[in-house]
Parts: structure tokens; C-alpha cells; sequence
């Protein structure tokens, strides 16, 4: 299946660029704020409840941004801004 997607160059770490750094590990990271585990098991329940309170345009949002990310990046010629 062709979807018709340009990979874009990608600096070598760019946490602006990052997809699970940009949307995922974000949003993830204000959601585990002052969140405690006691073991894996926990640290499994709590991803897979996290996961599944989202829905799918939560995640196609996070990868349709990236270009824009991108293009914002590129144009201040790979600065964090």
C-alpha cells in the first residue's frame, strides 16, 4: 500500500521532532504527574488504561502535527526556538 508520505531529514536528536517525545511522552508525562508504582505490574496497568483512554485522534493528531513541527524547525535552520 502506498500512502504517499516524504520522509523528512531528521536532526540527530531533536526533542521538538521526536513523535513520542512531541505528543506521546508528553501528554504521558502530565498524566503520571506525582504517580507512584510498587512494581511492573502496576507500571502495565497504568500504560494500558492510559492507552486505551485515548482515542484515535489523539494519536493521528500527534503524527499529523509533525510536519508542521518540522517546517517550524527547518525555518529557524534546526534552532530550538
Amino acid at each position: 500500500m502506498d500512502l504517499e508520505w516524504e520522509v523528512l531529514p531528521h536532526p540527530a536528536y531533536f526533542p521538538d521532532l521526536a513523535p513520542s517525545d512531541y505528543h506521546l511522552f508528553r501528554s504521558m508525562q502530565y498524566a503520571l504527574k506525582d504517580t507512584h508504582f510498587h512494581n511492573y505490574s502496576e507500571v502495565e496497568n497504568w500504560v494500558a488504561e492510559w492507552i486505551d483512554s485515548k482515542d484515535r485522534q489523539f494519536f493521528r493528531r500527534g503524527i499529523q502535527l509533525l510536519p508542521e513541527k518540522w517546517q517550524k524547525v527547518s525555518s529557524f535552520g534546526g534552532k530550538i526556538f
